[in-house]
């Protein structure tokens, strides 16, 4: 299995890549604020470099459940600035949040390799053809309404099914922009107009998303449903449970792990894999 992206191919057949998440946002649910400022941001980005990152995730729009969209021009306020600072001084592989066409455009003309955006190229008409010509990795995900709306009452008669359809479908659209199948990854969207139930049946059928023949990001890290089921409220106590889905995705076919924090999920993955190649 390989991922193409804008300045070469990740080779995934025997290890899995981390995406560090950095978000240059005031309201992400996580960590909203904390890395606001473009020298906090890149700050950041070194540490989740030094903790063993392969990409770095780049968003400067909250997705967060009742979040409010922020226009184009602060986006790329916030993004672009942190993007060019990275890329000065690295060689990471840089993704870009983002469903805007024109903020996915002009951070990949800052240094980005991939676009990750989270409505499957469904949120902006522009969103293909940019892909396309772009040359980037594209990540396409699974979500269900919006993120103001998502988390109200998500119903689906076959989640698996049904996800694993959406993202199909998507695929074969990138294919017909002339997209590579080899600059595709897909995202199952754990979270994203999903309950907690939705979510656990995603990802024990992790190996049916990866018959899609693309790499299978996930990203659960930090997420709430991981405190309801393990009996902590607090957000530093859902580290080890998203690593424990980290190995047994892996296992199951998934190769790409967006995370908060990498060096624990980098170790549970190579120790995972040392085991499978065994």
């Amino acid at each position: 299995m390989i991922w193409q992206h804008r300045r070469g191919v990740a080779d995934l057949s025997r290890h899995g890549l981390i995406m560090g998440v950095l978000n240059v946002t005031p309201d992400s649910f996580s960590d909203g604020g904390s890395y606001f400022d473009a020298a906090a941001a890149l700050d950041h980005a070194r540490e989740l470099i030094a903790d063993g990152a392969d990409i770095i995730d780049v968003g400067g729009e909250s997705t967060r459940p009742g979040s409010e969209s922020v226009s184009v021009e602060e986006e790329l306020r916030r993004v672009c600035p942190v993007i060019r600072a990275i890329r000065a001084e690295s060689d990471v592989l840089i993704s870009i949040d983002t469903s805007k066409a024109l903020v996915a455009d002009e951070a990949v003309k800052a240094g980005a390799d991939i676009i990750n955006d989270v409505t499957g190229l469904t949120g902006d008409p522009a969103m293909a053809e940019v892909a396309a010509r772009s040359g980037a990795g594209i990540v396409l995900m699974h979500m269900q309404g919006e993120p103001r709306t998502m988390q109200v009452a998500p119903h689906y008669e076959d989640v698996v099914a049904e996800v694993r359809e959406f993202l199909r479908q998507r695929i074969s659209l990138a294919l017909s922009y002339g997209m590579a199948a080899e600059r595709l990854a897909i995202d199952p969207g754990i979270g994203f107009g999903k309950t907690q139930k939705h979510n656990l049946a995603l990802l024990r059928e992790t190996g049916r998303l990866a018959e899609l023949d693309r790499p299978v990001l996930i990203g659960v890290s930090r997420k709430s449903f991981l405190g309801r089921i393990t009996g902590t409220a607090a957000m530093e106590d859902r580290a080890w449970p998203a690593v424990a889905v980290t190995s047994f995705c892996r296992e199951a076919g998934a190769h790409i792990f967006r995370v908060h924090e990498p060096k624990p999920h980098r170790e549970a993955l190579r120790m995972t894999e040392a085991i499978l190649h065994a």
